[in-house]
């Protein structure tokens, strides 16, 4: 209340700075970027409806890439060699995927996992240099990288054929940053205090690494395993220059064989499809692993959570 010329005028409590801050945002156009999100959606209206599409027609009854005529998934699981299930090529190049795939997810992560160790705990001015090694892949052309590859397996380490074992070496090479990257910058938040304070209690270097790093690095070393999973089913460049005869062809070089070729159908999208769905379940599988391993460092505070983890 307050007196105004010998009266009393009600009076209203002033406003929090926070509500006047949002009711001046709504009332400034200046405060929204209405120009960055309109061009945020038509990024991703441009980038998912051709592979809505394409995913759409891969369920077309019929043989057309234009007109819809009926749902069905016989381009998928139908009798005859049309099928991706009963066409030879098609289901040799949806095994293939899925063995470069495996393979090069289990022999790299570990590599990358000790490269990354290693550079972390290596102090000297060769570690520099291998500090760049680390980002190789990064920084170097694929095409140039694969063709590399070719001449190293035809002409010099000609004990490595070409097809799968050249496939599977090549992809090493390629994707050896990710893990590496990644579980180096998990090192550098974590620290070496777990690692000393296991050391006083007794435990050797190896492990302290064993039985104190390596469950404290799993949320990196999850998140890598899925990055080159991913990156390894949909890869072109490199496997179709490694690649030896049909049999070794993945879906990425059948898919591109086919089209350049001007062979083109439901078929083909359905294996496209395929090859989606497997990067998309790779992506999604990570993002719940990491969610579900790291759940203790975002409610209890990431001291409270590695301590049980790390068993000090």
């Amino acid at each position: 209340m307050a007196s105004v010329a010998g009266e009393s005028v009600a009076t209203s409590p002033p406003e929090p700075a926070e509500l006047t801050l949002r009711r001046g945002a709504r009332g400034n156009p200046w405060r929204r970027p209405w120009v960055m999100e309109g061009f945020t959606w038509l990024y991703i209206v441009w980038s998912i409806v051709p592979i809505a599409i394409a995913v759409l027609f891969s369920f077309n009854k019929g043989a057309s890439q234009a007109t819809w005529q009926g749902f069905s998934t016989k381009w998928y699981i139908g009798k005859g060699v049309t099928s991706v299930l009963h066409n030879p090529s098609l289901h040799q190049a949806v095994i293939q995927t899925v063995v470069l795939a495996v393979l090069t997810t289990v022999i790299c992560v570990p590599i990358g996992v000790c490269f990354a160790i290693g550079i972390d705990r290596w102090r000297s001015r060769t570690s520099n240099g291998l500090n760049f090694v680390m980002i190789f892949s990064f920084v170097v052309p694929e095409l140039l990288l694969a063709v590399a590859l070719f001449l190293l397996v035809t002409q010099g380490l000609t004990f490595i054929r070409l097809g799968t074992p050249a496939e599977v070496a090549g992809l090493v090479v390629w994707n050896i940053s990710w893990p590496a990257i990644i579980v180096r910058a998990r090192l550098v938040s974590i620290g070496r205090t777990y690692e000393e304070a296991a050391a006083d209690l007794g435990a050797s270097r190896l492990g302290a690494i064993w039985r104190v790093l390596l469950p404290m690095l799993m949320p990196a070393v999850f998140a890598s395993a899925v990055l080159v999973f991913a990156s390894t089913v949909d890869d072109f460049v490199i496997v179709e220059q490694l690649s030896s005869t049909a049999n070794t062809q993945p879906m990425s070089v059948l898919i591109y064989s086919n089209v350049h070729g001007g062979l083109s159908g439901p078929a083909l999208n359905a294996l496209a499809t395929i090859m989606l769905f497997l990067s998309l379940v790779a992506a999604l599988i990570g993002f719940l692993g990491y969610r579900w391993m790291t759940r203790g460092e975002r409610t209890k505070g990431s001291v409270e959570a590695l301590t049980p983890i790390a068993g000090i």
